[in-house]
């Protein structure tokens, strides 16, 4: 089988639909997202509309804070905005952007890893550009 290289916002957001619909995810499942507010956002924003046709709950987690989180919902003729307070309750699957490897945020490895834990039996997704994860040490 041959590789296949993608590239631009498609090569982001076909590879990210095609695998959250191999996840066969019941209706109302929690997407949640953990990002730098501002920096990861609009990034988040894109990856919700390429699933918007699922019926899923898409939830954004500044930092690691959950507390924080705010339901992503779809505004006709805007996109995906943060509407309203809901911390994750039972996520299906997390989605750690790069971002949170970026210099100078007040995460680490470790405090992603921690939620990772948490939520032990979701499925796990990271999303980075420029090899951030690699670069932060983050897989080693």
């Amino acid at each position: 089988m041959g590789q296949t290289t993608l590239q631009g916002v498609p090569g982001i957001l076909r590879p990210f639909k095609e695998y959250i619909e191999k996840w066969s995810l019941p209706a109302g499942s929690e997407v949640v997202f953990y990002g730098v507010p501002g920096t990861c956002t609009p990034f988040v924003e894109l990856l919700c509309f390429a699933i918007r046709s699922l019926p899923l709950t898409l939830i954004f987690v500044p930092y690691t804070e959950e507390d924080k989180a705010q339901k992503l919902t779809m505004v006709p003729d805007i996109g995906f905005q943060a509407t309203n307070a809901c911390p994750p309750k039972n996520p299906a699957v997390l989605v750690i952007m790069g971002g949170l490897a970026m210099p100078n945020m007040p995460v680490g490895a470790d405090d992603v890893a921690s939620v990772i834990n948490r939520w032990k039996g979701s499925g796990t997704i990271g999303v980075c550009f420029m090899h951030m994860f690699q670069k932060a040490g983050w897989l080693d």
